[in-house]
């Protein structure tokens, strides 16, 4: 081994070190700046070397922006769910089945949490990881270990210890509260639809095709089971340090090795699990991450190999699963609060009461008509419920604690920032402030979202740097983001120069979004991220765009006589046409490029495409886009409009035999390649 060789071994086994005292021992002993200043040393060392590459290396957890369609992979040995118990007395006849099953014998009983996540299988080869498998249907699962490396608290190399020369490892993939909260926020401020609840966000992260982003996410890891062909029963030995006899021991082992692990508790007697029980019903809540019960397991492999399992489940483990979480808490008042497009949502303003891990202290009642539905008068008693929806929501009212003289919840008339009078849209519940340039919220709103990371991607500019902006005088519209200069920035509250060099930096990086993009960005109502795809496909550039009738527009396919209208009524506005001409001016893309003019043909037109599967010579997301630059439009579910199902391998069989019931033309990726050509 060279000295560079050794200089790069010595760097990985060292930020390997660092990664689990910061991620599983929560134990720190370097600060950021000399962790970074290592990781960067590393980087410039193997990209100057990439004879010493290592899918391994610590610089390999940021992840790829390169997509990748995830093989399906045969479990070693089956994932089985395990069976639940809802109360004290159906955990008391697990325990009996199992001393029946086991003649009679004593058994010892382990307590653990049950995390609310979704199910992972790693195998490790001479103390490094292989492979990472999702549950999939229990027999098979997706290979999703270009994700999993991503994820920190997952060793890529085991800390030295006596392991097994290869074992499996399972656990549980989890969105932290503070994670889920985050990315809701994001998702929220994209307009995108919100995750109900970590483990959906969980699920949904470890599959996406572009592993960068899963990073972004912040995922973690918690094992609970260790398993292989040759671990020995037995327990501790001359040989071996190790007790893999019992599943406390190897949990302890697994510790050693660098796993962040189920706490564990040994459980003597019945008494025992009961007060178990109750002290996580509430400790629970005040946990980091989500979960929905507990498990209690037998303690003695031996005694897991005797009892073996049914068909679904094993019969030496069982889950307890807790009650929906629900609590009752005053209302303070109802605020009336306004969203980017006007709309008035009432919110909920309680007491504060802890909810599965967080404080709540608001809820959305959504529209007028909830607030009537639910009855709800001033000083009301509220129930909150999150339960499997971890979103607050309000569920009903407690009338026994209703105060005699208490009124009826008067929704506002006008607007609670401008004062201008409400309006209410014909067949909507939504009631809106039609000051559209004068109101506040909306004002920043349209700030907030055209800065957004699907929009203009704008880095630093959040909600409370676009209210700054618009209070300090400096952006009264989206065209004054591109007059900003440094000094302007730094007159701002708590405004370092890194924090003005970042968004300066985001602005002129900016100018390159296609015009799609930028489409999206200038916040036309009703013109999402697709509406605004097809209208760039359709009309090219923003003069056309601007000059178009509704009865223009409305022929586009998609565009219906709402989005025409809204299209029409907002180039109307002399002040939306000004920005446009400044956003012109400042360099930002207003028609499609020369590029994407030539890749677009009529090849597709008319064509619904879903695709599904994974793909060999494109990425999925790479077909996406060809069907769209070829006319088509991606469709997410087969139905008898369906003109195509785009198959690449491992297609869902549920799918495929819809397909074929329907009679829609099955094609491959050759044949896909081929009607473009």
């Amino acid at each position: 081994m060279n000295s560079i060789e050794a200089k790069i071994k010595q760097l990985r086994d060292e930020l390997n070190r660092h990664n689990y005292n910061y991620y599983v021992l929560n134990q720190p002993t370097i600060g950021d700046m000399e962790f970074d200043f290592m990781m960067h040393e590393l980087e410039d060392l193997e990209k100057a070397h990439p004879e010493f590459a290592d899918p391994l290396s610590p610089t390999q957890r940021v992840g790829s922006d390169i997509s990748q369609g995830f093989q399906q992979v045969l479990h070693e040995r089956p994932m089985q769910s395990l069976g639940n118990s809802y109360s004290i007395e159906e955990v008391q006849d697990f325990l009996r089945r199992a001393k029946d099953g086991l003649g009679g014998e004593p058994v010892q009983i382990v307590g653990e949490m049950k995390y609310d996540g979704t199910s992972i299988s790693c195998t490790y080869e001479n103390g490094r990881l292989v492979r990472a498998v999702t549950r999939g249907d229990g027999v098979r699962g997706d290979d999703v270990t270009a994700n999993v490396i991503t994820i920190k608290s997952v060793p890529l190399q085991l800390q030295p210890g006596d392991w097994p020369e290869k074992f499996e490892v399972r656990g549980e993939i989890l969105l932290p509260w503070a994670s889920f909260e985050r990315l809701n926020k994001e998702r929220e401020f994209n307009e995108e639809p919100l995750f109900a609840n970590p483990r959906n966000a969980a699920a949904g992260t470890l599959k996406m095709q572009n592993s960068a982003e899963v990073s972004r996410r912040g995922l973690d890891a918690y094992f609970y089971f260790m398993l292989g062909d040759n671990l020995d029963t037995s327990g501790p030995s001359l040989f071996s340090e190790n007790d893999f006899s019992t599943h406390t021991g190897r949990m302890e082992a697994l510790k050693k090795w660098g796993f962040k692990v189920a706490e564990h508790t040994v459980l003597d007697s019945i008494d025992a699990v009961k007060d178990f029980i109750d002290q996580w019903d509430v400790e629970r809540k005040n946990l980091p991450i989500a979960t929905d019960g507990l498990v209690f397991k037998l303690n003695s492999l031996r005694q897991w190999l005797n009892l073996g399992s049914t068909a679904k489940s094993p019969r030496w483990a069982i889950a307890y699963k807790f009650a929906p979480e629900r609590e009752c808490s005053p209302l303070q008042f109802i605020s009336f609060e306004v969203g980017r497009t006007g709309v008035i949502t009432p919110v909920a303003n309680l007491e504060p009461v802890l909810l599965s891990g967080t404080i709540v202290k608001r809820a959305s009642l959504h529209n007028e008509d909830i607030i009537r539905q639910l009855d709800i008068h001033e000083g009301d008693y509220l129930y909150v419920e999150k339960g499997g929806e971890i979103i607050p929501k309000i569920v009903g009212v407690d009338l026994k604690r209703r105060p005699a003289d208490s009124r009826p919840i008067e929704f506002v008339s006008t607007c609670p920032v401008c004062g201008t009078a409400l309006t209410r849209v014909e067949g909507e519940a939504a009631w809106v402030c039609p000051n559209k340039y004068g109101c506040k919220p909306q004002i920043t709103g349209r700030i907030e979202h055209f800065v957004a990371r699907h929009a203009m991607n704008i880095d630093g500019i959040g909600e409370e740097v676009a209210v700054q902006l618009h209070e300090n005088g400096l952006v009264e519209n989206i065209a004054d983001i591109y007059s900003l200069k440094g000094n302007d920035l730094l007159r701002l509250e708590h405004f370092q120069r890194k924090a003005s060099d970042r968004i300066l930096s985001g602005i002129r990086k900016s100018l390159e979004v296609p015009f799609e993009r930028v489409l999206f960005a200038i916040g036309i109502p009703f013109v999402g991220e697709t509406t605004a795809k097809v209208l760039a496909r359709n009309v090219h550039n923003i003069d056309r765009l601007m000059e178009m009738t509704a009865e223009e527009l409305a022929t586009i396919p998609e565009i219906g006589p709402k989005i025409a209208e809204s299209i029409v009524d907002f180039f109307s506005n002399e002040g939306n046409r000004e920005i446009m001409e400044r956003l012109r001016q400042a360099g930002l893309q207003l028609s499609l490029s020369e590029e994407e003019l030539a890749s677009r043909t009529d090849k597709l037109a008319g064509k619904k495409i879903v695709i599904s599967g994974v793909f060999a010579k494109h990425s999925r997301e790479e077909y996406k886009a060809m069907i769209e630059q070829n006319g088509g439009k991606n469709v997410s579910s087969i139905s008898s409009a369906t003109s195509y199902v785009f198959a690449g391998e491992n297609m869902g069989p549920a799918k495929l035999e819809k397909a074929r019931k329907l009679g829609i033309p099955i094609i491959s990726e050759d044949e896909f390649l081929a009607m473009i050509e």
